[in-house]
């Protein structure tokens, strides 16, 4: 039979040492920063998914995909109020871009 080489007294200090460099994901910075990288995520799903429809539906519109766009615009600033300016900033262009490729707007 094989003896441990640490004695139990050094292995549950070694584990009480390594629990406590492990931020405790109760904490409320650690909740929080956890549901806005949620909500980053399905914000990034979302427009990404407008993007492709946008861009891969020969049957829309470009009223349609305007109405889409807006509705996107809407459901972004709903999950992140008063972020109008980081929008303009992100999406805004890449929506710009999108319209003029599709539809050849100047």
């Amino acid at each position: 039979m094989h003896k441990p080489t640490e004695s139990p007294d050094t292995l549950e200090t070694t584990l009480v040492s390594n629990q406590e460099a492990i931020p405790s994901p109760a904490s409320p910075k650690a909740v929080y920063d956890a549901e806005e990288a949620k909500l980053i995520r399905r914000l990034q799903l979302m427009m990404n998914l407008v993007m492709q429809t946008v861009a891969q539906d020969s049957s829309l519109t470009i009223d349609e995909a305007s109405q889409m766009i807006a509705d996107a615009r809407g459901a972004a600033l709903a999950m992140f109020p008063g972020k109008e300016l980081a929008y303009d900033l992100i999406w805004k262009p890449r929506f710009q871009r999108l319209m003029r490729e599709r539809f050849r707007i100047m």
